[in-house]
């Protein structure tokens, strides 16, 4: 079965490893991928780690800055895929693109279907405190994310999970799925079920999204928090001072002061701030110009006042 790969981060190299090491599923003709981007703090150009795989795999690359375009569409024509699957790519499929493969597009979403449909389900779940995550893979249609599902399989979140730690569980829970789609699909076993239920939107994180508001209650932060670590991690202001917040330990405590205050900044009895309804811990945090690091070590070398209060 001939099959274009599309997909970009990280998060896509284990599905398209996946197919690439099944050859009696699967013959990847190529692999699309965003073009090339500035990175790091010397913005150098640099490849996704999509297209560092494939051509380390001598499979062909395709780049195009824009998939509508009718060069593109062209080029997907003379592939004459069989299947397409999409993982993370980063562009919307027209109609005229979705319709070229003979079994048509095959999307790998990390989601429980119809739930966090959009750019980023995986933070969303673990900042609104789901205790549930998952893969599923859909027909893809023109909506967004609303095509019929064709399996699924779920991810448990745990009070400790973060994002980083679900997103690396559902990568390798993606590829193995995908494989079983592709199986199904080969043996005619594969069945379609439409979306049904509540759904919800999980767009893309922001720098206002990322903003912690004190005033909510501490374990809604606790899983803002987790659900922002380690990418693009939650922040909070002090003064002109911007701070990201890697992790909180829930207190249990009643809170001793109004939302955003800080309760306490010392190394040993640790940096305590009053939330909606508790006093939570900071336990790991990013000053200005430093690294991600325990509380309690950027205390030893730093003062914070308890007359203070976080933004909110």
């Amino acid at each position: 079965m001939r099959v274009v790969f599309m997909g970009t981060p990280d998060f896509s190299v284990p599905m398209l490893a996946a197919l690439a090491a099944r050859p009696d599923l699967a013959e990847v003709v190529a692999a699309v991928t965003q073009p090339d981007r500035p990175r790091g703090r010397g913005q150098k150009m640099a490849a996704s780690p999509v297209k560092a795989w494939a051509e380390a795999h001598d499979i062909p690359v395709l780049q195009p800055v824009r998939v509508r375009d009718a060069s593109f569409v062209a080029e997907m024509r003379a592939l004459r895929p069989d299947v397409a699957v999409v993982a993370a790519f980063g562009q919307i499929l027209s109609q005229e693109l979705l319709d070229i493969p003979t079994y048509g597009c095959i999307n790998v979403h990390a989601s429980l279907l119809p739930r966090w449909r959009g750019a980023a389900p995986i933070q969303h779940a673990v900042m609104n405190g789901d205790t549930v995550s998952g893969i599923t893979t859909m027909q893809m249609d023109a909506g967004l994310d609303t095509g019929d599902m064709l399996l699924r399989r779920e991810v448990a979140i745990t009070p400790e999970t973060t994002y980083g730690m679900l997103h690396d569980v559902l990568m390798e829970t993606g590829a193995a799925l995908l494989i079983e789609t592709f199986e199904r699909l080969a043996d005619g076993t594969l069945k379609r079920m439409p979306q049904t239920g509540e759904s919800s939107y999980a767009p893309r994180i922001t720098r206002e999204t990322a903003l912690i508001d004190w005033t909510r209650p501490a374990r809604t932060l606790d899983a803002f928090v987790r659900g922002l670590n380690p990418m693009p991690y939650a922040v909070t202001t002090l003064g002109e001072s911007a701070y990201q917040i890697g992790r909180l330990r829930l207190t249990g405590r009643p809170a001793s002061a109004s939302a955003g205050a800080i309760v306490c900044a010392d190394p040993k009895d640790g940096l305590i701030v009053a939330a909606g309804d508790e006093d939570v811990e900071i336990t790991e945090m990013q000053a200005p110009g430093k690294k991600m690091m325990e509380a309690a070590a950027y205390l030893r070398g730093h003062r914070l006042a308890t007359d203070t209060r976080f933004g909110i």
